[in-house]
């Protein structure tokens, strides 16, 4: 969860600056901005965790490091894109289409108890899955159409 307090956390701030700034809150902005700062500090943790990552990768997939290291540029390059308002919808509805298919990584993760911060099967398993992944992916989700498609 400490994902979307960084999510939140640079929603409310950017809101808070562009009240003090613009004079009114710009909420397509800050919206955008918080799931660009979440995005690109995920992005960032695929090359700081890529073992653990590529762990939570199914087995039938090869070339696991390829993967870890791709989607981890992906998510950096879609922090980047929700921030410019010319290619913020399409970059939107990628990325909603990332979060969709990387969700079976989730799952595969939480059914070998895959704790990522220390590459091994200490994690907490489908708990984790139910109490806190599948609502997160849900926020991702709804938050990226409501910030970049529906009030783009």
């Amino acid at each position: 969860m400490k994902l979307l307090v960084i999510l939140f956390g640079t929603f409310i701030l950017a809101l808070l600056g562009t009240t003090v700034f613009q004079g009114k809150p710009d909420f397509v902005f800050s919206g955008n901005l918080g799931m660009a700062v979440f995005i690109i500090f995920t992005g960032f943790s695929h090359f700081k965790f890529q073992k653990g990552m590529a762990m939570m990768i199914p087995e039938f997939i090869p070339g696991k490091m390829f993967w870890v290291y791709f989607t981890g540029l992906l998510e950096i390059a879609a922090g980047i894109g929700l921030m410019i308002p010319s290619i913020r919808e399409i970059t939107a509805i990628l990325l909603i289409i990332f979060y969709v298919l990387v969700f079976v990584a989730n799952i595969n993760s939480s059914k070998k108890n895959i704790n990522i911060f220390k590459a091994d099967y200490t994690g907490p398993g489908m708990q984790y899955l139910y109490a806190q992944r599948i609502p997160m992916q849900i926020i991702l989700i709804a938050w990226t159409w409501y910030f970049g498609i529906y009030l783009h």
